[in-house]
């Protein structure tokens, strides 16, 4: 039995377009894996790239997907 979930991406970070989000989740489109929240000094927030980034940068940084480019979500 195959069971599949599909998230309609709405958001990407600018200077890493591979990071899409879809509500309160973050994905890596390139390895298509979920991105888990962390707790670090006080702040929430996702690991881009290897580096802590809070959730008040991200939200400075995020863009819409164009329509005219397909995720694989």
């Amino acid at each position: 039995m195959i069971i599949t979930i599909q998230y309609k991406c709405k958001y990407r970070l600018k200077n890493f377009p591979n990071y899409v989000f879809s509500g309160q989740r973050c994905f890596n489109s390139k390895t298509r894996r979920e991105i888990q929240q962390v707790y670090n000094n006080g702040s929430i927030g996702y690991n881009i790239c290897g580096k802590f980034k809070s959730l008040k940068t991200l939200k400075q940084e995020l863009e819409l997907i164009p329509k005219t480019e397909k995720t694989p979500f």
